[in-house]
């Protein structure tokens, strides 16, 4: 005795439709961005200096519009020491205490 087996059809393409931006929009969006990380930056820049001695490769949060910063030796306290002071916020820089700032690799 041979089982039936169901056939299944395959979904293909993305289940949310696609999104059509405009040039425009991609411009818009992109400032925001650079505007973002620039004042992300500024902050950080600022402050680098008193934290790169003691707590080198640590990390520190920023939330831009507040001023605000938060560093930790564990990227996920840090994380979350930030998003219990500024629950409403969508966005937080990342940074790693280090001469570039950068924390990670690719």
């Amino acid at each position: 005795m041979t089982e039936t087996k169901t056939t299944r059809t395959a979904r293909r393409g993305r289940i949310f439709p696609e999104i059509q931006w405009t040039s425009e929009q991609f411009a818009k969006r992109r400032a925001e961005r650079e505007d973002f990380y620039r004042r992300s930056k500024e902050i950080f820049d600022s402050v680098k200096a008193e934290y790169i001695d003691t707590h080198y490769g640590w990390y520190m949060v920023v939330e831009p519009d507040s001023g605000d910063y938060f560093v930790d030796q564990d990227e996920e306290v840090v994380m979350q020491q930030a998003r219990v002071m500024h629950p409403g916020t969508v966005r937080l820089f990342l940074f790693r205490i280090n001469e570039t700032g950068v924390s990670g690799t690719i």
